[in-house]
């Protein structure tokens, strides 16, 4: 049996979010946008509830197609707040439909979302070598700069700690901790991708 964080434990879902997903380094645009509307509907909440309703949140929200989302009117946001699949707060709603339509000026003004986000972290994930889940920050400065200028452009729901969320989640940072089996394995990815860029 493989070591793992100790977070990933509670069930299948989790596991596999762990094992296959968490902390690999993402670049599609359009999966950026979903995990920047899920980070924030987590806040006050755990990720095992978003987890679990995430294909709601994908059946809700057109597969988080930025164009489609960035066009809901009133009309949409009552559906979606009948809508038990998701997290029905109007507050958390409205924030995804302005995100959109920020994420689509971004866009437009850097070639991709992904572009402007990995800015922060300078094109490259950072390999951490935590040793245990205490040593993980809720938040670094580079989430904090990241929260700075997402908030100064409107982004809503993008404080620095959802940020750091957001990018251990994208694999901007390999959070895992060093007795896990997917630090190794992140690592050894990043390493490789980077060696094949130079």
């Amino acid at each position: 049996m493989p070591q793992r964080c100790s977070w990933s434990t509670g069930s299948q879902l989790y596991l596999d979010y762990h094992d296959v997903e968490w902390g690999v380094p993402l670049h599609d645009d359009q999966r950026l946008f979903e995990m920047l509307v899920l980070e924030g509907a987590q806040a006050g909440l755990s990720w095992s509830t978003i987890l679990n309703k995430r294909a709601g949140y994908r059946q809700a929200f057109d597969g988080f197609d930025a164009e489609k989302v960035a066009r809901y009117d009133e009309q949409k946001v009552q559906e979606l707040l009948s809508n038990a699949g998701i997290i029905r707060n109007r507050l958390k709603i409205q924030a995804a439909i302005q995100n959109a339509q920020l994420f689509l000026q971004m866009r437009e003004r850097y070639g991709s979302f992904d572009t402007f986000l990995w800015q922060f972290v300078d094109g490259k994930p950072i390999q951490n070598h935590r040793e245990t889940l205490q040593e993980v920050p809720a938040s670094t400065k580079e989430s904090d700069a990241m929260s700075k200028a997402l908030k100064k452009l409107g982004f809503r729901f993008v404080g620095t700690t959802i940020c750091y969320a957001f990018m251990q989640a994208t694999g901007m940072v390999n959070d895992h901790v060093t007795t896990c089996f997917r630090w190794d394995e992140i690592r050894t990815l990043n390493a490789e991708r980077s060696s094949s860029i130079l």
